[in-house]
């Protein structure tokens, strides 16, 4: 295992004196700092594996860092399936290696609670990245009572991702792009008399107007589900990353690219010693910037598309970020300072280790991205980072009733009109859910749906100035998120990495083989039939990571795959939190009988 800690001498960040926390893994004491995830507590103590898996009882850590994954489960003070990635550490903490499948040691009745009375506001805005930022300042300021309901921490998501404030970091905007803007953004929000902040609570339900929160760590005693009635609601739930399934990707030790980044942006720690970036999009520079910043050795980045490929996608639309071009020529800079040799139309197509990665194969791509025989090499690694573009998390959206479309990348996104608003009356979508494209287009989107949602809720008129320099803000970025996809499609050549033993579905680990077996025997029309019959997107993550490559891989040619997402459940919420609450969410309850 080579994940570790960056020494404190020389960050960056310059850290103050870490405060020591008294935590113990399988019953022993071990260094702890406070501000740390469990996550990160393992990783800096030679922990990469915490869990076996059900079925096959194979190792399992970290894998995308953001909690969508559920790879990184751990039993923590006897409750088991905690995400290790996104609970922080607290004094006493009891951290347990999690055999397969667990039943709590702790007691788990519900306590007699009192009726749960439901929030009532104006605006709600779920998430809290550059868009949701931007839809409650624009919200709050056109005069609407605004709750924003966050996962995190604090403010920023994963594009703007602080270090916690145990760290006391005394140079944060050393780790940070357009920090001054993204500050003051921050403490706007912060000091707005018409906006309240809602840290570490996450929505895992819609019904119309109203959603259902629930706030705190996932083992905290008394946490309990609450209602929030809303005039306007704003989805700016961001999104996460897209991994092409190759033979060994899930072994410990394969990350995704933004798992890489959290855990160095948010937590000082480097996913190995020698690591492999790999994948496609720009996304993979700051990630390989990021490794380097806590003492990582990154021996390659490997960008999947060729340079002809690349030049040619932005060249149809050149002069749509001209800022983009000084930031790559940094970005140039920094590889080349650092020897980190930047090799277009290759990519990884195996990992190879028993219970951790200790080598990859890498290949050179054809124009279709079929690997090119011959150039297999295979190279030494302890890390492999990988990111193929992202994909939308549309749960929500999806259970407010929202229309789906496609997006620029050919993912799936929410459709919404020239003032962000959904198909669904009150509810308006901002950022990534509506299509890939970066921070600017996530900030000006954020800023014209609060901007529609706060009127629409007050039920008065539209400032218009603001509304027009907003959606030409929107027109700009969304020009830049189709050059993007031009310049890093997605080919469907990466079919060709896997093989029939090839995992397809890392919670129930079913394979290529097995997934397209039950596709012949059920046929490819009825997606509950072939979930019940391969199990592929019924574990743990509810198909989050597979379903679009479950989708991909048994669309006929030419078709536009339709991942399932009919989740009316978005994140994890444990039976016992909802028997607490005396206001029961019946018709929730009910969709889920009727999936």
């Amino acid at each position: 295992m080579t994940a570790y800690l960056r020494p404190q001498s020389g960050d960056p960040a310059e850290p103050g004196t870490p405060t020591s926390v008294d935590v113990t893994v399988d019953g022993r004491p071990v260094a702890a700092h406070a501000g740390q995830t469990v996550a990160a507590v393992l990783l800096a103590n030679g922990r990469d594996t915490w869990r076996t898996t059900r079925v096959n009882d194979r190792p399992r850590g970290i894998f995308c860092g953001i909690g969508a994954c559920q790879d990184c489960l751990v039993t923590l003070n006897g409750l088991p399936d905690i995400r290790a990635c996104q609970r922080t550490i607290t004094p006493g903490d009891k951290i347990t290696t999690q055999t397969g499948a667990t039943l709590p040691t702790t007691p788990t009745s519900p306590t007699v609670s009192s009726q749960v009375a439901a929030r009532v506001v104006e605006v709600v805005v779920v998430g809290a990245g550059p868009a949701g930022v931007a839809a409650a300042l624009a919200a709050g300021d056109a005069g609407a009572q605004v709750l924003v309901v966050d996962s995190g921490r604090a403010v920023g998501g994963q594009y703007h991702r602080q270090l916690p404030t145990e760290f006391a970091a005394q140079r944060p905007d050393r780790l940070q792009h357009e920090w001054k803007a993204f500050a003051e953004q921050r403490d706007r929000l912060a000091a707005h008399p018409r906006i309240t902040y809602l840290s570490d609570t996450s929505v895992w339900a819609i019904e119309g107007l109203r959603l259902w929160a629930q706030t705190g760590p996932a083992d905290a005693s008394g946490r309990q589900p609450f209602p929030i009635d809303a005039q306007s609601v704003v989805l700016a739930a961001g999104a996460y990353d897209r991994v092409l399934p190759f033979p060994g990707w899930d072994l410990p030790g394969v990350y995704t690219a933004g798992a890489a980044q959290a855990l160095a942006k948010g937590q000082r720690i480097a996913v190995g010693r020698k690591v492999l970036v790999a994948g496609t999009g720009p996304f993979l520079l700051p990630v390989a910037e990021s490794l380097v910043g806590v003492g990582a050795h990154v021996i390659a980045l490997l960008e999947a598309n060729t340079l002809t490929t690349v030049r040619k996608g932005w060249s149809t639309d050149p002069l749509v970020a001209p800022s983009k071009l000084r930031e790559a020529v940094g970005y140039g800079a920094l590889l080349a300072r650092h020897r980190i040799p930047l090799r277009h139309g290759w990519t990884v197509i195996a990992a190879h280790g028993t219970d951790h990665v200790e080598a990859a194969t890498i290949a050179r791509l054809d124009s279709d991205w079929h690997p090119i025989r011959g150039s297999e090499r295979r190279v030494d690694v302890d890390a492999v980072c990988v990111g193929f573009g992202f994909t939308a998390n549309l749960e929500l959206a999806v259970a407010a009733g929202c229309t789906l479309t496609t997006g620029p990348d050919g993912g799936p996104a929410v459709a919404v009109d020239d003032h962000q608003q959904t198909s669904t009356p009150g509810v308006f979508a901002a950022g990534e859910l509506t299509g890939i494209g970066g921070a600017a287009l996530s900030t000006a989107e954020g800023t014209l749906a609060g901007t529609t949602a706060a009127h629409h809720a007050l039920t008065t008129a539209v400032d218009h100035s603001r509304a027009t320099d907003a959606r030409r803000a929107v027109e700009r970025g969304r020009r830049f998120a189709v050059a993007l996809a031009r310049a890093y499609p997605v080919r469907d050549g990466w079919k060709s990495w896997s093989t029939a033993d090839t995992l397809v579905c890392r919670c129930e680990e079913v394979t290529r083989g097995q997934l397209e077996a039950a596709a012949q025997e059920r046929g490819l029309d009825d997606g509950r039939a072939m979930k019940l019959t391969s199990r592929a997107g019924l574990g743990m993550c509810q198909g989050r990571v597979c379903s679009r490559t479950v989708a991909a891989l048994l669309a006929a040619p030419g078709e536009v795959p339709k991942p399932s997402m009919k989740r009316p459940i978005a994140v994890p919420v444990r039976l016992r939190d909802l028997a607490n609450a005396e206001e029961s969410p019946e018709t929730v309850l009910d969709t889920m009988e009727e999936q």
